[in-house]
């Protein structure tokens, strides 16, 4: 059995030209190309294959054989990998960044988390990105190790020295339980009830805040990397917390969940601050989105809650 030998992308480029245009005459005009040259491209590429890839006998138009239709797939293929390659080299020599590598707080809402990054993918098509999402002080200890060029943080990343930042929004934090919670049970409910009851406390692996608490007004303490396990938890009503209103809006609606009126607990306002290393701002598509996160941030209401 042979093998087929390795086209050229030239071949290639041929061949698509004249599936595109019907002709070895209109190919030749789109590429700039004497009709024997493209008909030489033709056979040197059929010949590199072992193929007939157009039926030339009988038909005014070349006509795609079946081998042909089955080799057109591929060679689009082949075509879309190489314009891009080209369009991630041409950004790169004018300072575009290969990929971009974001950190962002766990309570910043997902959905505009999904606006930001619909727009990078429109805007910025040849640059990759990585994700990571952490809570509390991973988000600034990963922009600290240089593992990530761009961080939204929460409120402890205000408190990280090292690192240039901008305001770039809030959400509100709120307390809630699940109905049947005793919490949820009492209509007035005392300063210091809270702390009677489990509390479902977000922590996380970062040095940055190790042995330190935030927004914790109860001496039992469940602790929870995962956003989503808490939010579960809750439901469940295991204990009581702090969740973003955006995340638990639909429970409190449904009634899966209920707003605490703790009066030493009210909740607050949990800020956000991007984040990069003096010794390396960000480029042309990180820059684009530390300003969308801002630009989006600075439409948030404060509803006259104070700072978490």
């Amino acid at each position: 059995m042979s093998n087929p030998g390795t086209p050229t992308f030239d071949q290639l480029r041929i061949f698509l030209a004249v599936v595109e245009t019907g002709s070895f005459a209109a190919a030749g005009r789109k590429l700039n190309r004497a009709v024997s040259v493209i008909s030489y491209g033709i056979a040197n590429l059929e010949a590199q294959l072992g193929l007939l890839l157009f039926e030339r006998e009988g038909t005014k138009k070349p006509q795609l054989t079946q081998a042909g239709q089955a080799v057109l797939a591929e060679a689009r293929t082949v075509a879309v990998g190489i314009d891009a390659l080209r369009a991630k080299v041409k950004g790169m020599l004018e300072g575009l960044e290969a990929e971009v590598s974001l950190a962002v707080d766990v309570m910043l809402p997902s959905d505009r988390l999904a606006v930001v990054l619909r727009g990078f993918r429109a805007q910025f098509p040849t640059v990759s990105l990585r994700l990571h999402v952490e809570a509390l002080g991973a988000v600034a200890a990963l922009v600290l190790e240089g593992r990530a060029d761009l961080g939204i943080s929460g409120p402890v990343g205000a408190m990280v020295e090292g690192l240039e930042r901008c305001m770039a929004g809030s959400v509100a934090l709120v307390p809630v339980a699940a109905p049947d919670h005793p919490l949820a049970r009492v209509a007035r409910l005392a300063p210091g009830a809270a702390r009677e009851h489990i509390q479902l406390v977000l922590t996380d692996r970062s040095p940055l805040t190790e042995g330190r608490d935030f927004a914790v007004g109860s001496p039992h303490t469940w602790r929870l990397a995962d956003l989503g396990a808490k939010h579960a938890l809750l439901r469940e009503g295991i204990g009581w917390g702090n969740m973003p209103l955006p995340m638990i809006e639909g429970d409190l609606v449904a009634g899966t969940l209920v707003r605490l009126a703790l009066p030493d607990q009210p909740g607050g306002l949990y800020r956000f601050h991007a984040l990069h290393r003096p010794d390396a701002p960000p480029g042309p598509a990180a820059s684009w989105l530390q300003q969308r996160f801002v630009d989006l941030g600075a439409s948030d209401q404060g509803s006259g809650l104070a700072d978490v």
